[in-house]
């Protein structure tokens, strides 16, 4: 048998941008000497590349630039499945939603780009309110810019990831994906009132 299996990758570029869009906060891992360096941060997909910003202090600041490989996550929904959903017999089983991309990564050098763009991101994450404007004139943001750097990625290779119970009965595929959501709300509300 091959893996992973057929029916839980999706090569659909356009169901990949669309998690891309949903869950942007992305796993980054580049590798120096052997040793992962892994930062977790917001990227933003426009004009078939992603973009985003990195504190100058990060270890990892130094490998996003001059076209080095760099591998990024993105993290969709997921959740147990167990066998109690569905109408046939099954076995216990994990759903989720994953992005694997590889890239070339460069540094953006433009102050002025680096604004505009932490300017563009604020206005993406705002969505579709847009309670906050991060104004261009913002003396908070201009003394910060010398702390930031703007990088974008040249995607790869795309893998889309969506193991959603695909091989079940056609009933069964549709109380895993009622599951999927009743878990990730349940869970997320269950787990703050935890720690928090």
């Amino acid at each position: 048998m091959k893996y992973p299996p057929k029916h839980h990758q999706d090569s659909d570029k356009n169901h990949i941008i669309e998690v891309i869009k949903t869950y942007p906060l992305a796993t980054l891992i580049s590798v120096k000497d052997n040793e992962p360096l892994i930062t977790h941060l917001p990227l933003v997909f426009k004009d078939n590349k992603l973009v985003g910003h990195i504190d100058i202090y990060n270890p990892q600041t130094e490998l996003l630039k001059d076209n080095n490989d760099l591998t990024i996550l993105f993290y969709g929904p997921q959740c147990y499945i167990s066998p109690s959903i569905y109408t046939t017999t099954q076995l216990p089983t994990w759903n989720y939603i994953r992005v694997h991309l590889k890239g070339k990564v460069n540094a953006i050098k433009s102050t002025e780009a680096l604004k505009q763009s932490l300017i563009t991101m604020t206005e993406f994450l705002e969505a579709p309110d847009h309670k906050y404007v991060l104004d261009a004139d913002n003396p908070r943001l201009d003394a910060n810019l010398k702390y930031i750097k703007l990088f974008e990625i040249d995607i790869t290779h795309w893998e889309g990831k969506f193991k959603l119970s695909q091989d079940k009965h056609p009933k069964d595929i549709r109380n895993a994906r009622a599951e999927l959501v009743r878990a990730n709300q349940e869970s997320v509300k269950a787990f703050l009132d935890g720690v928090f």
